[in-house]
């Protein structure tokens, strides 16, 4: 059974979904830029007989707050945030593409309170070529002002970000999307030779890969996490 909770952190309200035993390990979810907790229903299945699945809703997005103050650092203030206000001493932390990047961030910055750590298709935080994204049309179940203030940082990263991978103890596993994903295999692979224990395993199934091929996604994910 899911519940469907909140909690305050950083004055703001966060949003979450938990699962799984009261007692088992916890795991915590990210999910991608524009996405909610509710993306990772097709997968939370397999990890709650072994974790008490915690997926949020980072700040700007579904039911958290709204602020109209956004960049990633902040959403990794939250996300520690998050781990405090739940006295979660140390988490396995998994990170979709935004997700990802706030995940990386907080391993390198709190490394002690990261059992292990999974990116899906995530690059290494390197200059690309800065596009304008266009504004859907209608309701979006996200603050479009926070896909401008993120999408900032991440075409143009602060260069200590990538400094600091060597600071992730964690064994981490990065699932790649393969050919099929917009983000570039090369800067995958830049992360994973920077992190200290790191893997990774291409599934090709593009960017979503949890969503286009959930039962290989979860079967790299629980071959890394209970081998």
């Amino acid at each position: 059974m899911t519940d469907h909770r909140a909690v305050d952190v950083n004055g703001i309200r966060l949003a979450y979904r938990v699962s799984g035993a009261v007692d088992a390990p916890p795991l915590v979810l990210l999910h991608a830029l524009g996405k909610t907790a509710a993306d990772w229903d097709g997968v939370v299945a397999a990890f709650e007989p072994h974790w008490r699945v915690h997926a949020l809703d980072l700040r700007g997005h579904g039911d958290s707050a709204w602020p109209g103050d956004y960049s990633l650092e902040l959403m990794r203030d939250d996300v520690l945030g998050f781990l405090d206000a739940l006295a979660l001493d140390r988490v396995t932390l998994v990170g979709h593409s935004l997700g990802g990047f706030v995940a990386y961030l907080l391993a390198e910055d709190h490394p002690e309170r990261v059992e292990r750590l999974v990116l899906e298709d995530v690059s290494a935080p390197l200059p690309r070529e800065r596009t304008v994204p266009v504004r859907p049309d209608g309701a979006l179940p996200f603050d479009w002002a926070m896909v401008l203030a993120v999408k900032k940082q991440i075409d143009d990263p602060d260069p200590v970000w990538l400094d600091r991978l060597g600071r992730i103890t964690s064994p981490t596993l990065i699932v790649a999307g393969g050919s099929l994903s917009h983000v570039p295999q090369d800067l995958i692979a830049e992360m994973a030779r920077r992190i200290p224990d790191a893997r990774v395993v291409t599934v090709e199934a593009g960017h979503l890969v949890h969503d286009v091929r959930p039962r290989e996604f979860t079967d790299a994910v629980l071959a890394f996490l209970r081998p």
